[in-house]
């Protein structure tokens, strides 16, 4: 039963079936009468709990002779205590832990689950350890999980001061609402996206490095166009030869549109200058710089009716969700080649493959895709993917995709730990709101 369970459960349901059985050998049952404590408040946790049936109720004391705060209510597959456990440190509980009304079936899981797994850690845990090492005033204590922040998963978080997400956690206000409840006081982003409600302090990583972002736009480009993510798998399978299917094009000399000219955007106008392209811009904003490079600011149509090649390169809000549609197939240039580095609302997903089988669009690059969330950061190979437009997108000869990868440079993760780290820093040093350096 207990290799079932496990299957059952959001936290191992994607573990390797050896890994599960590993863990299996470990579990212990316990069937508790309602009200039955497991973990008292302030005790060390030295175990987590898989509930077989009933459920797990976790109250917080109030202040003076009130009622406990109910927290949330763990109920079957449900797990509680597996953070503290899984980091290989104990903690201290946040919250009391006991059995509801109609009790509950547990399997309790030890601190030797850390023999089973560990972490991976590699760019963090350097830069946590060297600034505990020349900080006496404060330690940082960082655990880390592949789980994605969500609905389900928010609750681990009770008795942590700080969490730490990046662009594919959800922090919607019913997750901020059960952080802000459990605790925690920072939202610490590893990107430069933001969400603020329920009191808590966010800090982000404003720019890390725009120079990664539009380096991968054009490696995306290039291989859209001279075909070497297929040539090269032609070569390795000893077929050396040439036909059409590997033909491209000259960039020197096309009209080739940007449409968004922030950072990132300017230094790729610079780059598309570099390859002697004729340079077309769109933005609410015009750069003098790119118009110093020679770049001329057009509408939208204008691109959409010149160019051989569009970069993406905006912001997603309400004004740029879709900005490649249905609508605006008829408009392209036929055979335009779509790049997307920025974000995956800005196309209409149904709509790009729509204009790569009719032969509008003769390829795209995207490294983002409008419903990656489920997706993205995580390994699929062994599973069947649900999403049919997916499917579509990775079954495509005309779409070279990666999986969000654009600001995956070592230059650029240096720069999102050492300033996710001196944010949560000025957090323990007792700044708030918009004292913090980076706050939102």
């Amino acid at each position: 039963m207990s290799r079932q369970l496990l299957s059952q459960t959001l936290i191992f349901s994607s573990f390797t079936d050896p890994f599960k059985d590993e863990i299996a050998k470990i579990m212990t049952p316990i069937e508790a009468p309602a009200g039955h404590v497991f973990i008292k408040e302030g005790e060390e946790i030295t175990k987590f709990m898989i509930v077989e049936s009933g459920s797990l109720v976790r109250t917080k004391a109030s202040a003076g002779e009130g009622e406990p705060l109910v927290l949330d209510t763990i109920g079957e597959n449900g797990v509680t205590g597996f953070m503290h456990v899984a980091a290989r440190t104990s903690g201290i509980a946040y919250a009391t832990v006991s059995a509801g009304e109609e009790g509950a079936k547990v399997w309790v899981v030890g601190v030797e689950f850390n023999e089973v797994l560990s972490w991976v850690r590699e760019n963090f845990e350097p830069q946590v350890e060297a600034f505990n090492k020349s900080n006496d005033f404060a330690v940082i204590k960082m655990d880390y999980t592949a789980d994605r922040l969500d609905i389900n998963s928010a609750s681990y978080a009770v008795g942590y001061d700080a969490v730490c997400l990046f662009v594919n956690d959800t922090a919607s206000a019913d997750v901020l609402q059960i952080l802000s409840m459990g605790g925690v006081g920072l939202i610490a982003m590893r990107c430069a996206g933001f969400a603020k409600t329920f009191g808590m302090n966010v800090a982000r990583v404003p720019a890390y490095s725009p120079y990664a972002v539009a380096e991968h736009a054009i490696a995306l480009l290039m291989s859209i166009n001279r075909k070497t993510h297929a040539a090269n798998t032609r070569v390795k399978m000893a077929n050396f030869t040439l036909d059409s299917g590997l033909l491209g094009m000259d960039i020197y000399g096309k009209n080739v549109g940007v449409m968004g000219t922030g950072k990132i955007g300017q230094i790729l106008c610079g780059i598309v200058k570099g390859f002697g392209a004729n340079l077309f811009a769109y933005d609410v904003f015009e750069a003098d710089c790119v118009k110093e490079m020679g770049g001329k600011y057009v509408s939208q149509e204008e691109i959409y009716k010149t160019c051989d090649v569009i970069f993406l390169m905006m912001p997603l809000l309400p004004a740029t969700k879709h900005t490649i549609n249905k609508d605006v197939l008829p408009l392209l240039k036929k055979g335009v080649i779509i790049i997307n580095t920025s974000r995956g609302g800005l196309i209409e997903t149904s709509a790009l493959l729509d204009g790569i089988q009719s032969g509008i669009i003769g390829g795209a690059g995207i490294d983002v895709y409008e419903n990656e969330g489920d997706y993205f950061f995580q390994d699929w190979s062994a599973k069947n993917i649900d999403d049919p437009v997916l499917v579509a997108l990775l079954g495509s000869n005309k779409v070279v995709m990666t999986a969000h990868q654009a600001f995956f440079t070592r230059e650029a993760i240096d720069k999102i730990v050492g300033t996710t780290i001196e944010n949560i820093q000025e957090f323990s040093e007792g700044k708030r709101g918009k004292d913090l350096t980076n706050s939102v």
